[in-house]
C-alpha cells in the first residue's frame, strides 16, 4: 500500500539546506496497521504529508496504492487523495458553519456521490453520534468533534487512512473512546492504517511499529 525508497524532503533557507527527511525506506502492507513513533521534530508529520500527496518530497520515491505520486499533479493529487486516502489531523479541522451531518458529507459531495448524505448519516452512526447529526462543532465536546472527523475520514471507504495525533487535544477517557473507534472502523474496513502518536500503549496496538529520529527510521520494527 505505501513504498517510501530513499524519501528525502530539504528546505532551503538563508543558513543553508535544512534536511527534514533523510532518506526513509519503508514498506506497508495493504491491511496492515502501522504506528509511528518518535520525538517531536523527527520528521513523523512530515512523512505522513509526503504519503498523502500534501507535501512534494526533494529526494527518492514515494508510491501509494500502486500509484507514483511524482506523475500527479496537484489536481490529479486531490483525486487520487478523494479516492485513496481519509486523513484524521489533531486539530479536527471541521467547518464551524457546518452540521456533523454536513462536515462528513462535504467530501462526499465534492467526489459526485448522489448518496451522500445517507453515507454520511451511516458513517455518523458507525462512531455513535446518530443523535448529533444537527449540532454544530461549537455545540460538540472535544471527543465528539473529533469523532465527527473520523467519520468524514472513513466515509468514503478508502484504502489508506492516515492519522496525526488524534487523541492530541483529548483528555484520556475520551482519547481511548477514540482510538477503540479507530480500530474498530479500520478492521471493519480492512483499512490500512499510518497512526502517528507519542503513545507507546496506543501505537503498540497497531501490527507494527516504527521510530523515527532526525528525519530517519532507526528501527523498523517487527510485526505482531
Amino acid at each position: 500500500m505505501i513504498t517510501l525508497a530513499g524519501t528525502e524532503l530539504y528546505l532551503a533557507s538563508a543558513g543553508g539546506k535544512v534536511n527534514i527527511l533523510r532518506g526513509i525506506d519503508l514498506d506497508v502492507a495493504p491491511g496492515e496497521t502501522l504506528g509511528v513513533v518518535g520525538p517531536s521534530g523527527s520528521g513523523k508529520s512530515t512523512m505522513m504529508m509526503v504519503i498523502a500527496g500534501l507535501e512534494r518530497p526533494t529526494g527518492g520515491s514515494v508510491h501509494v496504492a500502486g500509484q507514483n505520486l511524482a506523475t500527479l499533479n496537484e489536481d490529479a493529487l486531490a483525486r487520487f487523495r478523494r479516492k485513496q486516502v481519509g486523513i484524521v489531523f489533531q486539530a479536527f479541522h471541521l467547518i464551524p458553519t457546518m452540521t456533523a451531518l454536513e462536515n462528513v458529507a462535504i467530501p462526499l459531495e465534492f467526489s459526485g456521490d448522489k448518496n451522500a448524505f445517507e453515507r454520511a448519516r451511516g458513517s455518523l452512526e458507525l462512531v455513535g453520534l446518530s443523535h448529533r447529526l444537527d449540532h454544530y462543532p461549537s455545540q460538540l465536546s472535544g471527543g465528539e468533534q473529533q469523532r465527527v472527523a473520523l467519520a468524514r475520514a472513513f466515509a468514503p471507504q478508502p484504502n489508506l487512512l492516515l492519522a496525526d495525533e488524534p487523541t492530541g487535544n483529548l483528555d484520556g477517557e475520551t482519547g481511548e473512546r477514540v482510538i477503540e473507534t479507530l480500530f474498530e472502523l479500520s478492521e471493519q474496513h480492512g483499512t490500512t492504517m499510518l497512526l502517528i502518536t507519542h503513545d507507546l500503549a496506543i501505537a503498540g496496538r497497531c501490527d507494527r511499529t516504527v521510530y523515527l529520529s532526525d528525519g530517519q527510521i532507526v528501527d523498523n520494527g517487527q510485526a505482531r
